[in-house]
């Protein structure tokens, strides 16, 4: 049995033993924490390491005259890393896992996903280059998560927020409809479409987990947001030691203190501003990408002191996102 196959099945063996943490507070702060308990090995079972398989596929026109895409395929393995767990805050860390010319393992830093208990704020997509802190309101917040994915370079992508539901058989949870930015696939055609609005659900399956979301690709059309088209996404982690994780956790170890670093100023920012504004590439994500990117790879092969490469990232965060940068956005826009 391998090992993530193994932690899968002992994560679901938590699940199904949840009751037996009825007394247990567990971090929820409420008499009963047996749903709290049962959503956090949800969550904690999407680590692991996995052959991983991404299907986009635009399914109907809603707009005259635009023909869908052929669908978009692709895969590769990737290990899925808790980097943070404090009970009602769980950060699970992405790495892709591919290899050179010569065989050798390299590692790419991928998405990050975020898991907040009973937030009162989320980071939200607001439109182009703009994303907010946006209330949750009470009503929506009890016994509610926020999931917030962040791009390669810790900068933000969207966030929602929804709950974690256990029955039928089926552990599953289903945010509220979020906007994003468009990814680097589309993003590089430049199609008339400029944003996404949809939906997410995380599924735990009998080998794995999937990550689902239903789409609105969206343009601007007589000054007004229009959706040209709608899209399908199936994204499934099926449990693999077929592959050097061992790669990306030595990259974790070394760069581990950097990213931290660069994950709380990004936060900081949107502490201060109420959001975050950061002008997107096509190629690249964020404006912000490359460059946090090579910052790390070198940290990670010994030529640049983490000291050092946090002092660099802090001062191109800042630039990027402060007051100077807000204005040169909007006057491109």
């Amino acid at each position: 049995m391998t090992k993530s196959l193994k932690y899968g099945l002992m994560a679901l063996m938590l699940l199904a033993a949840a009751p037996s943490f009825a007394q247990d507070s567990g971090g929820c702060g409420k008499p009963d924490c047996t749903a709290f308990n049962a959503d956090r090995a949800s969550i904690l079972a999407m680590a692991g390491t996995y052959r991983v398989k991404f299907d986009f596929k635009e399914t109907v026109a809603i707009a005259p005259g635009y023909e869908p895409i052929e669908p978009k395929r692709s895969g590769g393995y990737e290990a899925v890393r808790v980097i943070e767990d404090t009970g009602r805050t769980i950060r699970l860390q992405h790495l892709l896992v591919v290899k050179d010319e010569n065989e050798k393992p390299v590692i790419i830093k991928h998405w990050r996903q975020d898991w907040i208990y009973e937030p009162e704020t989320v980071l939200t997509y607001e439109g182009p280059d703009q994303w907010k802190l946006s209330p949750v309101p009470a009503a929506q917040r009890a016994d509610a998560w926020a999931q917030t994915v962040w791009q390669t370079d810790d900068s933000p992508r969207y966030g929602g927020v929804g709950q974690w539901k256990h029955d039928r058989g089926e552990h599953r949870w289903i945010s509220a409809e979020t906007g994003r930015p468009l990814a680097r696939r589309d993003a590089i055609r430049k199609p008339i479409y400029d944003r996404y609005y949809g939906t997410n659900r995380h599924a735990l399956t009998y080998q794995g987990w999937v990550h689902e979301q239903d789409n609105a690709k969206v343009g601007i059309r007589d000054g007004k947001p229009t959706t040209i088209v709608h899209e399908v996404v199936l994204n499934s982690y099926v449990p693999s030691t077929d592959f050097d994780f061992a790669a990306a956790d030595a990259y974790m170890a070394r760069t581990g203190t950097f990213w931290a670093a660069v994950r709380k100023e990004w936060d900081d920012v949107a502490a201060r501003h109420g959001g975050i504004h950061l002008v997107q590439e096509a190629e690249n994500g964020s404006s912000t990408g490359k460059q946090l990117m090579e910052l790390a790879d070198k940290v990670a092969e010994g030529k640049v002191g983490t000291a050092d490469a946090v002092s660099q990232a802090r001062h191109l965060i800042n630039g990027a996102t402060g007051p100077a940068a807000a204005t040169a956005g909007a006057s491109r826009g």
